[in-house]
């Protein structure tokens, strides 16, 4: 029966729903969140941009999101929203630009694994290249190690990143401290980096080369794998790859 090792069908598929996920928590805005009530009355009183007056409001619902690369504030009633990139002690902020860096490198290895692995695989031949499929799998593990590494750093220090922004002042004097909690774009990466590493893995085990059971009479050597001393391994499989 012709049929693709299994490790390489893992790595294949496991990868790129890895980058997708990695690729989406890095774009979305929500790697922290926290919201607070603030009262906002009183003739032109204003609050991030958001007219309250205009909008009949004294006490809003605030609840502000920051990523990588952009930040949103959410306030209702009514239902507002405005985003801006980030900036000010956040952007600035030493770890942020880490996890930054480290988010880029790890989607370009992982990106660039997932492409050595497709033609390592060689799908439109009988023969995978061993060795170029187990390299795209070691980039993936690469990849998946500096995504975990991003998460990590950030998670631990998610309350002191732009630590004075993360307080609003409302109606007189009265100011408001945000109390921020990881939110899901971490969730995402999480799973992503995960499944990047069950692929990285998978792909470098696949670099183990089978033992045939038998050669065919009329050729002298397996077309897939070697065959020493075939006599004594009657009950090993053989296959074939292809797809």
């Amino acid at each position: 029966m012709m049929q693709t090792p299994a490790s390489m069908v893992m790595g294949i598929v496991f990868a790129p729903l890895g980058l997708v996920l990695v690729f989406t928590a890095a774009i979305t805005p929500q790697w922290r969140e926290g919201q607070a009530r603030v009262v906002v009355s009183g003739p032109g009183a204003t609050l991030q941009g958001f007219r309250a007056q205009r909008l009949g409001v004294e006490a809003v619902l605030l609840v502000r999101s920051d990523g990588l690369w952009e930040s949103c504030l959410q306030m209702s009633p009514p239902e507002l929203k405005h985003c801006w990139p980030v900036s000010g002690a956040y952007q600035r902020d030493p770890r942020v630009r880490l996890a930054q860096g480290l988010t880029l490198t790890s989607l370009f290895l992982c990106g660039t694994g997932i492409i050595l692995a497709c033609i390592g695989v060689r799908c439109w031949k009988d023969l995978p290249l061993r060795g170029v499929a187990a390299t795209g799998g070691l980039l993936m593990v690469l990849a998946s190690l500096l995504s975990l590494t991003t998460l990590s750093v950030y998670t631990h220090n998610l309350n002191q990143l732009g630590l004075h922004e993360q307080s609003y002042k409302g109606h007189g004097s009265q100011s408001t401290q945000l109390s921020l909690r990881q939110a899901r774009s971490l969730y995402f990466g999480w799973l992503g980096s995960c499944l990047q590493m069950v692929g990285g893995v998978a792909l470098m085990f696949s670099l183990k080369r089978p033992k045939c059971a038998t050669c065919p009479a009329e050729l002298p050597t397996c077309p897939t794998c070697s065959c020493p001393d075939i006599s004594n391994k009657a009950n090993i499989d053989v296959y074939e790859v292809n797809c």
